[in-house]
């Protein structure tokens, strides 16, 4: 084996269409557009959602809904979750650095605590939301709530 013989693997490489180049080619007179018409000439360009003059289906459908500016998403963890992370690495304080660590959230994420599932650990939590009944069965079992 040496440069000279150096090939591409069989039906790797494929040979390019020479289009327009004659009728012997069988692929020149119209040149693969077909006949007549808008896309068989120089300088067609497709408008996006366009349907032939047809109304299009952007505007036969009616509009609905509309996005909240000012809507805040929060990263829903219920106590249950705080409960196993208390106990995995026996933590008496959890706020945001301890859940990013754990894998629970982004440190750009907001958090909100929500109250399903069981809570024996008494914790410190610092947190961005709670709902009424996290807030509650935290201070049931004598932790303290922190809103960031």
């Amino acid at each position: 084996m040496n440069l000279s013989n150096l090939k591409p693997a069989a039906g790797s490489v494929k040979t390019r269409k020479r289009i327009g180049r004659g009728p012997g080619s069988g692929l020149g007179g119209t040149s693969t557009r077909g006949h007549k018409g808008a896309k068989s000439r120089s300088g067609y360009k497709n408008k996006i959602g366009f349907e032939g003059g047809q109304m299009p289906i952007q505007r036969r459908l009616p509009k609905f809904g509309f996005k909240n500016i000012n809507r805040v998403e929060y990263k829903a963890i219920n106590i249950s979750t705080l409960q196993q992370l208390a106990e995995a690495q026996n933590l008496s304080k959890i706020g945001i650095e301890e859940l990013v660590n754990a894998g629970f959230i982004s440190s750009s994420q907001l958090v909100k605590i929500l109250g399903n599932g069981s809570l024996t650990a008494k914790l410190e939590v610092s947190t961005h939301a709670f709902s009424k009944s996290a807030e509650a069965a935290i201070q049931a079992v004598g932790g303290t709530v922190v809103k960031l």
